[in-house]
């Protein structure tokens, strides 16, 4: 099957230009949506080309590249909060979602990595809105293989609104821990658009922190989900992806762990097994994928919590500009044809 690529750039709130992309089937209607969470220090377009995979399926697959990251604008891998992060990609996610073609799709999101915790935070945001979670190595906790010393988090957190943007955080070198394939670790070090500095110092935080906050609630989360994990994984825990499987209070759940595979599941591994890993998460996509009535959507919006399952500061909208034709919510993206894999 043919899939078309498109590329946009959109502003959030505080007018920071953000990249956005998109694999579609060329030649068909999309059976579902999938929304790209990518890891900490990636980007979209290059290293998610994997995403080809569930395109060319008849799956339709956004992705952003977060607030400097990737093709996007501002400083560096500069996370200065993660609630405004999960903000950008809940508001533009949740637009495309809006769009009149798109309602009686399914939506599932993917996140990798640092983006299993994003897609996670996504849920806990609006607990109903999405159909389920396929979740690559999350960040429900990070190793402590790769994690500073604690004394040396405890110096750093004296700091941190002083230098926040210092790039001071000792760590090892997380490329080489999670590819396992050489020739793919050496194309993922020659990509510019991939940080591989160290980790700025309010970044770091705001990922432990996170992480800490995530694997603390893992029962609280309720969508379907599909979660993958490397056993020889050592940048992020294997076990935590066991934790959430257990008590997890989703009643469509299900685990895959991969004896001897590495982080990179999708972008690091010998292709035979990159190709396995894609084969059980569209399986599991396909399986549950639907149409869905305006009534459906209703009711299963009713029985959301009055509030958010999480608390959060508002930092305003990701939303673009609506126009009548285009792709990206009516923005219109650059074209590309590629041919089935």
């Amino acid at each position: 099957m043919d899939v078309e690529y498109h590329e946009e750039y959109v502003r959030n709130s505080s007018g920071v230009q953000l990249f956005t992309c998109g694999w579609l089937p060329a030649s068909t209607s999309p059976r579902a949506l999938v929304f790209l969470c990518h890891g900490y220090g990636m980007e979209c377009s290059g290293f998610m080309r994997g995403m080809l995979g569930p395109a060319s399926s008849g799956l339709e697959v956004f992705g952003m590249d977060y607030e400097g990251h990737g093709k996007s604008m501002g400083t560096r891998c500069y996370i200065r909060s993660f609630h405004r992060l999960v903000d950008d990609c809940d508001r533009f996610y949740k637009s495309i979602c809006d769009l009149e073609e798109y309602r009686s799709k399914s939506r599932f999101l993917y996140g990798e990595s640092m983006g299993g915790a994003v897609a996670l935070l996504l849920h806990r945001k609006d607990p109903t809105f999405w159909d389920g979670a396929v979740l690559v190595a999350p960040m429900c906790k990070i190793s402590e293989k790769v994690k500073p010393h604690p004394l040396v988090i405890t110096a750093l957190t004296q700091v941190e609104d002083i230098i926040p943007r210092w790039k001071i955080v000792p760590t090892k070198d997380v490329i080489d821990a999670a590819f396992k394939d050489p020739d793919k670790r050496e194309k993922i070090r020659k990509n510019k658009l991939i940080y591989q500095d160290k980790p700025r110092l309010k970044t770091a935080l705001e990922m432990l922190r996170t992480s800490m906050y995530v694997e603390d609630s893992l029962s609280k989360v309720k969508l379907p989900f599909l979660v993958l994990h490397g056993e020889a994984d050592t940048v992020t825990d294997p076990e935590v992806s066991r934790a959430l499987y257990e008590h997890a209070a989703s009643t469509d759940k299900a685990i895959k762990l991969y004896p001897g595979m590495w982080h990179g599941l999708t972008a690091g591994e010998p292709d035979e097994n990159v190709e396995a890993v894609f084969s059980d998460i569209i399986a599991w996509l396909n399986a549950r994928r639907r149409v869905w009535t305006p009534e459906e959507r209703l009711t299963k919006m009713l029985a959301a919590p009055k509030k958010p399952d999480i608390d959060e500061k508002d930092h305003g909208s990701t939303r673009p500009r609506r126009r009548r034709r285009g792709f990206l919510c009516g923005l219109t993206g650059r074209t590309h044809h590629h041919s089935e894999m």
